[in-house]
């Protein structure tokens, strides 16, 4: 989008004031089109995320051991049934947090989506 910069003259000192108006109407479509967010796409984004984090996260406490391994994010199996801080259990936080972050994405871009349209109008 192009720019437009206008002058204007004060008593004390000149100011310049950016006008932000498209120069024609292709670029007034394409900023409208840029807007808009794919919500599957966002949720697939989110969702393989925190999949993945809650998958190292866990593989981690594993390898990492000790007498008691993971009580804070054992907590998960509140949320997450089948959730323990194990390799299985890891498998099925994965697939709870793509859930989970789906949703979420699917979510966020959905309201985006509907501000941007009621900006818009």
């Amino acid at each position: 989008m192009r720019k437009t910069a206008t002058t204007l003259q004060d008593a004390s000192k000149p100011h310049v004031r950016a006008s932000f108006e498209p120069v024609d109407q292709t670029e007034l479509i394409l900023e409208r089109a840029v807007l808009r967010l794919n919500a599957n796409i966002l949720g697939i984004v989110l969702g393989i995320i925190t999949g993945l984090a809650i998958f190292v996260a866990t593989n981690f406490l594993i390898l990492k051991g000790g007498p008691v391994v993971g009580p804070h994010l054992a907590l998960l199996g509140n949320f997450f049934p089948y959730y323990s801080v194990t390799f299985l259990g890891s498998i099925v936080g994965f697939c709870w947090g793509l859930l989970s972050g789906y949703v979420a994405g699917f979510v966020i871009a959905s309201i985006y989506n509907l501000v941007v349209k009621i900006k818009s109008r």
